[in-house]
């Protein structure tokens, strides 16, 4: 059994008997705030923005594919412990039930996607589409942007490139801090970070508290969830512990023009992405011995940042 309550500033604070019920509430409250942006990430982890965003939305969805996605997703939750797995299910299973009872009308964007692209009601989830959406977010996050921009400033700028040696994407900087409850008016500690977040709308993170009345497993917390993912995870507090993230968009993705041999090409394939207004573009993926593939060639960086 679970409740909500929201304050006066409207943020849901969820209290439930178990950490599933707790999930499983979360994943309706969810919808509730974040109707259209659920339906939104379920699309750009899935590739299918272009049905109804038209050929602004291509790009990314050919992205998305050769970065298998969906795939990655799917082979990580299988990769999930069985407690893990019930709190995802539990998630998505209350995002759908929300999605059922959902009146489109009453969403605007949902109104407007009616009318401009067809889209009757949003689409389902399955127990792995939260893992998908994270990582969605994330495909761009770390260094892979800058490293494609890195070769196309060099390509286009030769020697005088250097130039831009401290203003290019991969040139990286953060700040993090702690303040002992000694040094603060209020005698209680403060703790801050920066998470090097875009400012976007609606935003990525959305604020909830959860709390898990089980004997067992009890906990209370409030803080920065994903949406589209359960529990929080960045920026949050359960009483008399803390915490925050910086990121200093680490550097674990490489890009790199190589002549693959056929012998090492582990899988290859085609995928039809649908465009709304009755056109379609494809998604080329492959993935060799070391990673996936942008492009089967490309010949200057310009085709490069043209595969993102």
């Amino acid at each position: 059994m679970a409740r909500l309550y929201r304050d006066a500033y409207g943020v849901p604070h969820l209290r439930a008997d178990s950490v599933q019920g707790l999930a499983r509430a979360q994943g309706r409250v969810t919808v509730l705030d974040r109707a259209w942006q659920v339906e939104w990430l379920r699309r750009r982890a899935t590739g299918t923005t272009a049905e109804v965003a038209g050929e602004a939305g291509l790009s990314w969805d050919r992205f998305s594919r050769r970065m298998r996605t969906v795939e990655t997703a799917r082979r990580a939750f299988e990769t999930c412990t069985p407690e893990t797995q019930a709190l995802v299910t539990a998630y998505a299973d209350g995002v759908n039930e929300a999605l059922r009872e959902l009146d489109p009308a009453s969403v605007p964007e949902l109104v407007e996607l009616r009318r401009s692209a067809g889209l009757e009601r949003p689409g389902e989830w399955e127990p792995w589409t939260p893992l998908a959406t994270f990582l969605a977010q994330h495909l761009l996050f770390a260094n892979l942007g800058g490293a494609l921009w890195k070769r196309l400033v060099d390509d286009v700028l030769g020697a005088d490139a250097r130039l831009l040696s401290h203003q290019h994407p991969t040139a990286s900087g953060s700040n993090a801090w702690a303040v002992g409850g000694g040094r603060t008016a209020t005698g209680l500690p403060l703790i801050g970070g920066d998470p090097h977040r875009v400012i976007e709308q609606p935003g990525v993170y959305q604020q909830v508290r959860l709390a898990c009345e089980d004997p067992d497993d009890s906990f209370d917390v409030v803080g920065f969830t994903f949406v589209g993912v359960p529990g929080v995870q960045h920026f949050a507090h359960a009483g008399e512990v803390a915490w925050a993230i910086t990121n200093a968009c680490a550097d674990y993705q490489d890009v790199s023009e190589e002549a693959v041999p056929p012998r090492d090409v582990l899988s290859a394939r085609t995928e039809q992405v649908s465009v709304l207004g009755g056109g379609a573009g494809r998604a080329r993926g492959r993935r060799d011995r070391a990673w996936p593939g942008l492009r089967g060639r490309a010949r200057r960086a310009h085709d490069l940042v043209g595969a993102r």
